[in-house]
């Protein structure tokens, strides 16, 4: 499970635009490589991401997290 904290407030889609912009950079992919697929007004959120797999992601996010912490 991933939990993000974002500073956008949600207004006009712009903590979704945060939450692709994060991840993207934290993967070390494009943007258009991050894609929200559901939760645009929710909170809680659900992204496609392609070009890696499911162990690749959670490595390059554990090293994120461990760099940032």
């Amino acid at each position: 499970m991933l939990e993000a904290r974002l500073a956008a407030p949600p207004v006009d889609g712009a903590a979704n635009a945060e939450l692709v912009e994060t991840l993207a950079d934290a993967l070390g992919l494009p943007r258009r490589a991050v894609t929200l697929v559901s939760g645009e007004h929710a909170r809680l959120k659900r992204c496609r991401i392609e070009g890696l797999s499911a162990e690749e992601i959670t490595a390059r996010l554990g090293r994120a997290g461990a760099s940032s912490g």
